[in-house]
Parts: structure tokens; sequence; C-alpha cells
């Protein structure tokens, strides 16, 4: 795949890295894949090429740069210590606004053609939830965002189509979250919500135990429809 490294402008003056993975034709829709606790890693790069391959132009922002540049761990015990603490450390509302920011470096983008989404996976489904609300993207993909439940209150200021995944067996989201969330948004015609049996937390990563290769391709092909439909 045609990826590199991009610098993105944040808005409080200083400068961050993008992944930017660009589609065979060299242009479309435009994409930001926000990453897992374990940074941009060789993961998530590949799942930003994963995307690309179909025919969007794809940004995997930097979240963790205020704190270290280009995070990118691995899922053993020490990358998995280093991440959580990454996490607990993170600037939420700066997250956000880079997100925002990232949105529209994309935007500009010459290669960019019509709409963009945003797709996250944990942490990153949380922020991607967040941006929905605040990021002035078009549609939404949330991978069991872990704490949606316990920001609902921004559940009002989500206008744009939105799409949960969850897992079944997700042990860091019990059913009852995922009814939290059910509810907030049963008012909102155009927001769905996808729980996937026998599925943990994490099962989209083939990097790691959990991974689930029939609930990761369903839930990858209802992420595309959703896309193709609301980027169109």
């Amino acid at each position: 795949m045609n990826g590199k490294w991009i610098s993105i402008k944040a808005h409080d003056g200083g400068e961050f890295g993008g992944y930017l993975s660009l589609p065979p034709t060299g242009s479309g829709p435009g994409l930001v894949v926000i990453q897992e606790i374990w940074g941009v890693n060789e993961h998530i790069r590949a799942v930003a090429d994963q995307y690309a391959s179909d025919g969007y132009v794809v940004i995997a922002p930097d979240v963790f740069w205020r704190q270290e540049p280009r995070v990118d761990l691995k899922y053993d015990e020490a990358g998995t210590g280093k991440a959580f603490a990454f996490m607990q450390n993170l600037d939420g509302p700066n997250a956000v606004l880079d997100l925002t920011s990232t949105v529209k470096a994309l935007k500009a983008l010459p290669e960019v053609k019509g709409k963009v989404g945003v797709l996250g996976f944990c942490m990153g489904g949380r922020l991607s939830y967040l941006a929905a609300a605040h990021s002035g993207v078009d549609v939404a993909v949330c991978y069991y965002g872990g704490g949606i439940q316990n920001m609902l209150e921004e559940a009002p200021r989500v206008k744009v189509p939105i799409l949960f995944h969850y897992g079944e067996k997700d042990a860091h989201i019990p059913a009852e979250a995922v009814a939290a969330v059910r509810a907030a948004f049963a008012g909102h015609d155009k927001a769905k919500i996808e729980v996937y049996p026998g599925a943990d937390h994490g099962f989209n990563c083939w990097g790691r135990p959990m991974y689930n290769q029939s609930a990761a391709a369903l839930a990858r092909g209802r992420s595309l429809e959703w896309l193709s439909t609301y980027l169109a």
C-alpha cells in the first residue's frame, strides 16, 4: 500500500504525525482510523491499509503525541503496561481537538473526494464517538468503545450516522452498558448497535488472543456497508 507518515497542525500550535494510506486509485472518500491503546502500531497501520484498499484515503493520527510521539507497542506484558499508562494520562479534551485537526487536514488533501468518516477501536472507539459529536465527520463507526456508557450526555450532539460494534462476552463493556447506549440512541434514526455472540473485547485485532475471525469479518463487512452508504 501507499502508506507514509505526514505532519498535522494542532489547534494550539504544535504538530503531530498521522499515518496516511492512499487507495489504489489515488483518491476517494476520507476516513480517520483511531488507534487502540498500543499506538499507531503495526496492526493499526495494517488496518489503515486495509481500508485504503477498499478505496478510502485513510489517516491514523498519533493520539498519544502529547505524551510521546509515534507510540508503537506490542501486545506483550511490557507493551500493555505502557499502553495503559498512556491511556490513563491521555488529555481527553485535547485528544478530541486533535481529531478535529485531523479531520480538517484530511478534508484539505487533494486526494480526498467527498465526505469524511471516523472509525476507532477500544479507546479509539470511544474517541470515534466523541469525534462524531464534535469533530465534523459525516459518519462514525465505534468498535467496543470502552466508557461510552459513561459519556451519554454527548449522545444528543451526535447527529451523524453512527454504528456500534460490541462483543457479547466483553467483560469491560457488560450487557447493561450496551443497553444504556442503545437507550440513549433510541431516538436516533441512523444509529445502529451490533452485538457479536461469543466475541470478547478486542475481537477485531488479529495480534491478540481474543481475535475472533468470524466476528471480525462480519463487523468489517457491516462497517464497509455503513461507510459506503453514508460516505457516498
